[in-house]
């Protein structure tokens, strides 16, 4: 079984953000998608950006 640390947790957030910030740009909603790839950017100094951008991004459009 392998163990995950805190290094390999951010660097799943930041790929998962990646991913995230593509969807939104095939789907036609371009500033979502450069929201998360600045997070996602930044995800490596600050842990858990990318995944609270992406989390508020979901809220935001359930609301609507």
């Amino acid at each position: 079984m392998t163990n995950v640390n805190s290094r390999t947790a951010n660097k799943l957030s930041i790929v998962s953000t990646l991913i995230d910030s593509a969807l939104a740009f095939r789907r036609g909603r371009p500033k979502s998608g450069l929201l998360l790839l600045g997070a996602a950017a930044l995800s490596s100094r600050i842990p858990g950006l990318g995944t609270a951008v992406s989390v508020f991004l979901r809220l935001v459009r359930r609301l609507r």
